[in-house]
Parts: C-alpha cells; sequence; structure tokens
C-alpha cells in the first residue's frame, strides 16, 4: 500500500475513525498495530513473518542485553541479534549481489561455475526496520536508554505504519515514549498533519511522476550517447525526481503520524539549498546520516584518534551507506563519491583555519554561488545512482562533458526540456529561501483565505495527476 493510492485514503480513514473512537489506550494501539500490518500486507503477506521474527528476537534479546552484567554473554546476545539482523537483510538484499560476484570471481580463475537464479524477492523497507531494531539492540547493549518494557509498545515502535517502509529510521526514545500514553492530535496538530500529507503527495505525484519521472527515464534509459543538453536535462530531472519522491514520502509520514497525534523527526531540511557537502548530509535523509554517525563513523574512530584515521571512517562510512541502498557496485561509487568530497571540503576548511582565513559567507550571493556550486556536483553523483551499469554512467557522464559534440542523439522534445528548465529553478530558489524556515510556520503566517486556496490548488492538482502516480522510489532499498 502507498501513501498516493485510493487505498490508502480509505485505509487512513478507518485508522482514523478507530483511533478517535472512545476505546481504551491498549485498544488504540492494537488497532494501530493490526493496521501497521495490514499495510505492509498489502506487499506481500508472508513477508510480515520476518517483522515478527525481528520484532520478538530484538525485544527479548534487547531486555537481556540490559540486566546481564557477564560481558561474555552480552557480547555472545549482541552477536545473536547481529546475526538475526544482518543475516536477514544480507540473505533478501545482498544474497543475489554476493553470488553474482562470487560467480564473476571463480569464473576468472577458470572455472566454470553458473548457478541458478536463486530469485530471492526483496521485502518492502527491509533496510530501514533492519536499522530500526538495531540502534535498539545496540543502545540496550551501551545501556544509553531504558528498555521497552512492552511487548506491545515495542511491536508497534518496530512497525508503525507511517514510517515503516521508507523511514524516517526512528529511535526508541523518539517514539517508544509517545505510546505509553493516550495520544490524540490537538486541532492544530491534525491541520498541520493534513497540510503536510497534501504538500507530501504534491511532491511525489505532481512534480516527481508527473513532471520530472518521463524525462529522467528516458536519458538514464536511452541505448546512445546524447547530447549534451538532453543529457543535463536528465540528470537534472532525476536530482528533482529523488527529491521530491523520498521528501515527499517522509513528509507524508510525519503528516500521517501528526494526524494520529504522534510525533516523527524531521528528514529532510531543504537540502539543495546545503553549502558544502557536509552541510547536504546533516539536510538529506537526516535520520539515515545520524544512524551511520552514531553507530559507524564514531565506533570506527570518528574525530577521537588523528587525521587518518578520521578520513578512513569517513570514506567507510559513505562507502558502506552507499551499498545500504542498493545491492550495487554502482551504489558504493556514489558513496565513494560523497565520501571524496567530504575529504576535499575537510581538506580545504583546514588548510583554510591554519592560514588564518575567515569563513566562508554562507549568506547572500556568495552563500547561495556556493549552494549552486554543491548542488551541480551531487549531480554528477545521483548519475552512479540511477544508472544501471557502469557503462551507462560512463556514457552518460561523456554526454554531460559535450565529449560526443554533434554526434550526440537529441532525445528529449522541446517541452520536456521546458518542463525541466521551470520546475528545476523553482525547486532550488524555493529551496533556498526555505534554508532556515519550516513549512507549518510559514503556512499560517498566510491570511487563512490564501492558504486555503493554496491548499486547495495542491489538492486539485493531486487529482488531476493520480495516474500518474508511482511507488516511491526508496521502496526499493
Amino acid at each position: 500500500m502507498v501513501f498516493n493510492s485510493y487505498t490508502f485514503i480509505v485505509f487512513f480513514a478507518i485508522m482514523l475513525v478507530l483511533h478517535y473512537l472512545p476505546f481504551t489506550w491498549k485498544t488504540k494501539k492494537i488497532n494501530l498495530l493490526l493496521g501497521s500490518y495490514v499495510f505492509y500486507a498489502a506487499w506481500n503477506p508472508p513477508f510480515i513473518l520476518l517483522l515478527w521474527l525481528s520484532t520478538v528476537i530484538d525485544f527479548f534479546v534487547g531486555r537481556k542485553l540490559y540486566h546481564e552484567e557477564n560481558k561474555t554473554r552480552k557480547k555472545v546476545l549482541l552477536v545473536v541479534s547481529l546475526i538475526g539482523n544482518l543475516g536477514m537483510l544480507c540473505f533478501f538484499k545482498y544474497g543475489e549481489f554476493l553470488l553474482e560476484n562470487f560467480v564473476a570471481l571463480v569464473n576468472l580463475f577458470g572455472m566454470d561455475y553458473h548457478p541458478a537464479d536463486p530469485g530471492i524477492i526483496l521485502p518492502a523497507g527491509i533496510s530501514f526496520y533492519t536499522f530500526t531494531t538495531l540502534c535498539y539492540t545496540i543502545d540496550m547493549y551501551k545501556k544509553e536508554s531504558q528498555p521497552v518494557k512492552s511487548l506491545l509498545d515495542f511491536s508497534l515502535f518496530v512497525t508503525f505504519f507511517p514510517h515503516l517502509v521508507a523511514g524516517p529510521i526512528v529511535r526508541p526514545p523518539q517514539l517508544v515514549p509517545q505510546f505509553e500514553h493516550p495520544k490524540l492530535a490537538t486541532t492544530k496538530q491534525f491541520l498541520d498533519g493534513l497540510l503536510l500529507l497534501s504538500v507530501g503527495l504534491f511532491m511525489k505525484v505532481v512534480v516527481a511522476d508527473s513532471l520530472l519521472a518521463s524525462t529522467a527515464d528516458a536519458v538514464f534509459n536511452a541505448p546512445m550517447p546524447l547530447a549534451a543538453l538532453d543529457s543535463w536535462t536528465g540528470v537534472l530531472a532525476f536530482s528533482g525526481q529523488i527529491f521530491m519522491d523520498f521528501a515527499g514520502y517522509s513528509t507524508c509520514a510525519i503528516g500521517v503520524a501528526m494526524c494520529l497525534g504522534f510525533s516523527l523527526p524531521q528528514n529532510f531540511n531543504n537540502p539543495y539549498a546545503a553549502i558544502g557537502f557536509s552541510d547536504f548530509w546533516k539536510r538529506w535523509h537526516i535520520t539515515l546520516s545520524a544512524w551511520l554517525r552514531d553507530y559507524l563513523y564514531i565506533p570506527l574512530g570518528g574525530n577521537r584518534k588523528g587525521k587518518v584515521r578520521m578520513y578512513m571512517a569517513l570514506m567507510l562510512t559513505m562507502l558502506l551507506g552507499g551499498l545500504w541502498h542498493g545491492a550495487s557496485w554502482t551504489f558504493v561509487v556514489w558513496g565513494g563519491l560523497h565520501g571524496f568530497y567530504l575529504w576535499a571540503e575537510k581538506f580545504i576548511s583546514e588548510k583554510r583555519n591554519a592560514n588564518g582565513l575567515a569563513p566562508v559567507r554562507k549568506t547572500g550571493l556568495t552563500g547561495f554561488s556556493l549552494a549552486m556550486l554543491t548542488f551541480l556536483l551531487i549531480c554528477i553523483t545521483w548519475v552512479f545512482f540511477r544508472a544501471d551499469t557502469f557503462g551507462k554512467a560512463g556514457m552518460l557522464l561523456l554526454s554531460m562533458a559535450g565529449f560526443f559534440g554533434s554526434e550526440g542523439f537529441m532525445l528529449l522534445s522541446t517541452t520536456a526540456i521546458l518542463k525541466v528548465a521551470i520546475v528545476i529553478p523553482c525547486m532550488l530558489l524555493l529551496q533556498w529561501m526555505m534554508r532556515n524556515r519550516q513549512l507549518t510556520h510559514e503556512a499560517y503566517r498566510l491570511s487563512w483565505w490564501k492558504l486555503g486556496v493554496a491548499w486547495s490548488f495542491l489538492v486539485l492538482m493531486i487529482v488531476w495527476a493520480q495516474e500518474s502516480g508511482s511507488a516511491f522510489i526508496y521502496f526499493q532499498f
């Protein structure tokens, strides 16, 4: 089930009615849990067993980890949890990838080995709920938070349907305490939630799917070299599509949770207005960035063990972050490019500090110019994120550089180019203007009739473009 479907509207209406009827709080939580299983089962019901398995193992192992004083037993319990969670993730998400690379390796040494296709189906959102449960057991091992008292609360924490499939990635202290006492949205909170849901659907259905997706697909699926204009248009279209799609989902998720009286963490903060790459990762997929920082970068040494160790930890974190997104070497290269950008940024910053130079201005024309440079460099990384193979990625990069000259094929229509030429600059300017602002705060600064007209326009556009809607991109991760 996806947010941009009429089925979800019916489902959400039912969940709202059940949540606001005068049931006991325990009954309402059971309703939310069962509803979350129904939401997930709409893809493939048998995969609910994986959710149950992950939930039950980590609930009991986490409690035991917190109270266990014997260090050896604690490590064994942690290994059990890691094997259970990462084992499932590796099998379902990386099984075929590992097999393909193993076959390529043995064939390289002269062995004619061709196993049958395992036909592994990737469960929706497995990377998200695996990271959600992993952070709980690791926190229990470190005793950084209290164990969840109720299996019902822990199950709802893992499977709460707004964040289940594509985040935000939540941690127990962010959500579990909200299940301990009755939660109902205030009138303002409910309206804020509906507004965010409307904005998120507009971003996904109208902008990502209707205006940008076809152009991005045409360019990235082209079998021939393209003209530079067509190549850049396609890459810019995908840069807008991936943001509008994923940020649209997160905005919907936060809005849906808000309508039920719950608060989810912010996951995007105008990332294309970022000045530099550290700033970008503080604004793009914020909950994943924080997870990788706390559970990978810092344990690898972080900033505490010298520059060499820091640079190694940074690159390894970004490489694994790339691999988290998909079982392909192109994703690893995408992560590696971001690691290189962060390396270069840190090196330049250290040199400037050593020479006593003033910090770079982050306002006005200077700040905007640096933000646009950051955006263009990020667009280059999106080539590897979207391309199926290195061959396609290389051909597209050469096309963008004008390498093929007049031999490059002119694929896109004038209308397609104009759509991207209008949508992307508008997106960049809007993000720059909203760089340090919140959408709901700005919305309520408008008069009631202006807000009403704008909101009605969003809804009408969503209904008009609904037939072009598709599944969210990050469902595959």
